[in-house]
């Protein structure tokens, strides 16, 4: 049974932001010199061309722009915290979250929830200056940007279950350090990070459909910008649904499985 006051763990690694300003400057930084390169990138590499793989200069640069903006809603300094799964299991006091009167996979869910909302909060924030300096496009109508809202919530639930499962890997495998590089670099890659996915061969296109990296990013921007019409939103919302379901079948196996391997000595 959840404690009354249970939703303030979600508090946590945003407090711990933001009682850090240096994190913080850090963090708009970053955010900013990568907003100026991705845009300068675009316009540049459509300098000489109108419309490339279905999308035009305008379409290009808001989407780029916008992936690097949802980025941010998982780019929090979690290792900071000292509470990852695998600084807890290094140091064994991975324990203590089956001792508590939390269970551990709402806690879990818990601490991600407080991560996005804050990310969310970044950037919001990020979104509205760059749609008022003119450097992405709104929405073409009001569907569209309730579709594509709908999308990114969807998308980012398929990608918290994605990260849960590398960290529950820590319980069989104790560090999760080179599944985590792999990950990064295969969520960002085929997930539309790096470039839209219509720039790459059709065998890689068809790869990335049978995984769950697109659902998480380039499906809701794909919606955003146009290149997918709303006519087909309803089969794509229902891709990401089934693996959140999927996905969420399988954490909840693993955390069971989990349980029986960690051992509690003493009192």
């Amino acid at each position: 049974m959840a404690l009354p006051h249970s939703w303030r763990v979600g508090r946590v690694t945003p407090l711990g932001e933001l009682h850090t300003p240096p994190r913080m400057t850090a963090a708009l930084l970053r955010l900013t010199v990568q907003i100026v390169l991705v845009a300068s990138l675009w316009h540049g590499l459509y300098a000489a061309t109108g419309t490339t793989a279905g999308l035009d200069r305008e379409q290009a640069v808001t989407y780029a722009v916008l992936a690097v903006l949802a980025s941010r809603l998982r780019e929090i300094d979690q290792f900071a915290g000292r509470d990852t799964v695998l600084q807890h299991m290094h140091f064994g006091t991975i324990v203590y979250w089956y001792l508590r009167p939390l269970p551990p996979q709402r806690y879990y869910a818990l601490r991600a929830l407080g991560e996005q909302l804050y990310g969310l909060a970044w950037s919001l924030a990020g979104y509205a200056v760059c749609l008022a300096a003119g450097v992405v496009q709104p929405p073409q109508s009001a569907a569209v940007a309730g579709v594509f809202a709908l999308s990114l919530l969807l998308g980012q639930w398929v990608l918290y279950y994605v990260m849960l499962v590398i960290d529950q890997l820590c319980f069989w495998t104790m560090r999760n350090g080179a599944a985590m590089l792999i990950l990064i670099f295969a969520q960002n890659l085929l997930s539309g990070v790096y470039a839209p996915l219509w720039f790459f061969p059709d065998w890689f296109i068809t790869l990335s459909s049978f995984l769950p990296f697109q659902a998480t990013l380039s499906v809701p921007l794909s919606l955003y910008v146009g290149r997918i019409p709303l006519s087909d939103a309803a089969f794509q919302l229902s891709v990401q649904a089934g693996w959140i379901v999927l996905l969420g079948l399988f954490t909840r196996f693993l955390w069971r499985r989990a349980a029986r391997r960690v051992i509690s000595q003493g009192g």
